[in-house]
């Protein structure tokens, strides 16, 4: 039992020593900084994302007022069309000089015919 104890005693000494030497005071401060810097830079990103987000939404604003603007001067275009178009028939047609044509159709004789058999089976 003796032996076992003292036996973790000198581990646990070699493990202190070994502490020691690794830490040597810097390492905290090291953390303490790796710590504070990585929280600047996701405050940094935070913060841009933000901006971006914010500037996005306004300019979405924007474009939707525009949007909408021109959906009611195509409306008013598309009302004018019609109101034009509906005044457009022939004597309007032959007062400008257009003259009413003969329709022709290009037809074709028939290759044959097709006999179908009263056969049912």
């Amino acid at each position: 039992m003796k032996q076992a104890s003292l036996k973790i005693k000198s581990y646990a000494g070699n493990l202190n020593s070994r502490v020691s030497i690794v830490d040597s005071g810097n390492l905290q401060k090291r953390i303490l900084k790796l710590m504070l810097l990585s929280m600047g830079a996701l405050a940094f990103t935070y913060i841009l994302l933000l901006g971006n987000m914010v500037i996005n939404i306004v300019e979405r604003k924007t474009l939707e007022t525009n949007a909408r603007t021109l959906t009611s001067e195509v409306s008013a275009l598309e009302l004018s069309y019609l109101s034009l178009s509906n005044k457009i028939d022939p004597a309007l047609g032959l007062s400008l000089g257009f003259k009413e044509q003969e329709v022709k159709f290009a037809t074709r004789k028939s290759l044959g015919s097709v006999k179908i058999s009263n056969n049912e089976i």
